[in-house]
């Protein structure tokens, strides 16, 4: 007997240049309030998952990295924290749901539902100014501040704050990622013990690699190492499929040294973790809207990949990797930017440029970052009720 769709509420939002669909974990169906496959599922069908034309005509997703998202909220029972924000990256064109890290793109907007959803007690939106929301990232475990404007006991979306990459001007949310480093299970900010590694990739070459768990796992390589400059566009790659594969053996590689694979063929299971991502120095160059960027107002260029694509922008994890790596002398970001101590950096990324704050220290032989600071903004864009089918999940 073919059920009727079912209605679930659900708002749809623009977290930094990333958007997803938002749920209250109390509104899921009951057998989605639980990780499982029915949860997977359920999600792969609001977005429009897995979609062998791999553009999710059936769903809420984009056909992109940026667009294929889900998050759930709900009220936290963690102490010092005011909700729980746990983040799904839906394949698009595979049966595959991935919960093994954040998006920082959707931390700004997980600060600004957080309000929007009624998690934060009205006293603290009283009047006018900055609501502080404590966030708990349960992917990874680890708290996520965000400084959410609110104007008349509401989110202020509105505002003249630009962002590379987002169309139109918002309001500033600014984030702080606190203790953005994996560190559990005795690992380190350096799986590899080594600032800098040389990496064997099979099939591609060796080359020098830092790799680093900061925001998200990272693997950065030099562009020049592997025949790039650091001012492509997504065209350049994405329309390449020789060079995506390379890039997928290289994140293969690296997910294997550093510990979050045994064997390359989980590396399948494992497509949001760890990001491949290529530096150079900075150029004068183009962004994709056309803006002129000089070499001046950058320190180094970055393209980074997700889901196995060149990203439009740049996402807001690995944008936390960048500024942690660039605030330790040596590593391969670091040395990009021109080396030195600092504790902030500016770089360059396809759609045009973003500045990371970032406080790091030496404890004996260890690095340890205590915050990754950055601005973004988060815009509601529809809310009300996503439709499924009710056999689909």
């Amino acid at each position: 007997m073919v059920q009727p769709q079912i209605r679930i509420p659900a708002t749809y939002l623009r977290g930094g240049t990333s958007k997803g669909v938002f749920f209250r974990l109390e509104d899921l169906p009951q057998a989605a309030q639980v990780p499982g496959r029915a949860r997977d599922r359920l999600f792969q069908r609001v977005i429009g998952s897995p979609d062998p034309y791999a553009a999710q005509i059936d769903g809420m997703g984009g056909a992109t990295s940026s667009t294929s998202k889900c998050v759930i909220l709900s009220k936290s029972t963690r102490p010092g924290h005011d909700v729980d924000y746990l983040y799904g990256q839906i394949s698009i064109d595979k049966d595959f749901v991935d919960w093994s890290g954040n998006c920082g793109n959707l931390s700004t907007g997980a600060g600004a539902f957080a309000i929007h959803a009624g998690y934060i007690d009205a006293a603290r939106l009283a009047g006018e100014g900055v609501c502080t929301v404590r966030i708990w990232q349960a992917n990874i475990n680890k708290t996520i501040i965000a400084h959410v404007p609110i104007a008349n006991g509401q989110v202020q979306e509105t505002g003249d704050f630009e962002l590379d990459g987002v169309t139109f001007p918002a309001a500033e949310i600014v984030l702080e990622f606190m203790d953005p480093s994996d560190e559990s299970d005795g690992g380190s900010l350096f799986p590899t013990g080594n600032l800098v590694d040389e990496l064997e990739v099979p099939g591609v070459g060796t080359f020098k690699a830092t790799m680093i768990t900061a925001g998200i796992p990272t693997v950065f390589v030099n562009a020049a190492d592997i025949g790039y400059t650091g001012t492509e566009l997504r065209e350049a790659i994405n329309t390449d499929p020789a060079a995506l594969a390379r890039f997928e053996k290289i994140r293969v590689a690296g997910a294997l040294r550093m510990g979050l694979i045994k064997t390359p063929e989980e590396a399948a299971t494992r497509q949001h973790t760890p990001k491949i991502a290529f530096i150079a120095p900075p150029v004068d160059h183009v962004s994709s809207s056309g803006k002129p960027i000089s070499a001046s107002e950058v320190d180094l260029l970055v393209r980074a990949l997700s889901m196995g694509k060149l990203h439009h922008a740049m996402m807001g994890t690995a944008a936390v990797a960048i500024g942690t790596a660039a605030a330790i002398p040596g590593t391969l970001v670091n040395l990009a930017a021109g080396g030195g101590d600092r504790r902030s950096v500016t770089f360059g990324h396809p759609s045009g440029t973003l500045k990371v704050g970032a406080a790091a220290r030496q404890n004996g032989g260890d690095w340890k970052v205590e915050k990754v600071t950055m601005s973004r903004s988060a815009r509601v864009l529809m809310e009300g009720w996503v439709r499924i089918p009710g056999d689909s999940f």
